[in-house]
């Protein structure tokens, strides 16, 4: 079952990773892209909505990773597939925020 554990910490770290844009966006007052909006992947949420949504994220990943075996930091093993979840969800993010906010496409400045 170790490998499990991992795979929840790949998605823990994932998840906590996309708390970050939402929630900040959301006690910042600004609108953000959120699953809720319209149209899908390109509308602006509230702020409401990305604080509800950002805290969503939080808990799942807190349960993912610290309710879902033994994760330790001190662990390779954990501490790769936390960190790989948290660069996977960090890259797409850029991609996908980056083109409505201005953003670049990789390679490019």
């Amino acid at each position: 079952m170790e490998w499990l554990h991992l795979v929840s910490y790949f998605f823990g770290g994932a998840f906590l990773t996309n708390a970050v844009p939402h929630f900040v966006s959301g006690v910042m007052g600004k609108r953000f892209q959120s699953p809720f909006a319209k149209p899908l992947g390109q509308g602006l949420s509230s702020p409401t909505v990305n604080v509800l949504w950002g805290f969503f994220n939080i808990i799942v990943g807190y349960v993912l990773v610290c309710r879902v075996g033994d994760f330790e930091l001190k662990i390779t093993g954990d501490a790769i597939a936390f960190a790989l979840g948290i660069l996977v969800i960090g890259l797409l993010s850029a991609r996908l925020f980056g083109r409505p906010h201005g953003g670049h496409r990789l390679g490019r400045s």
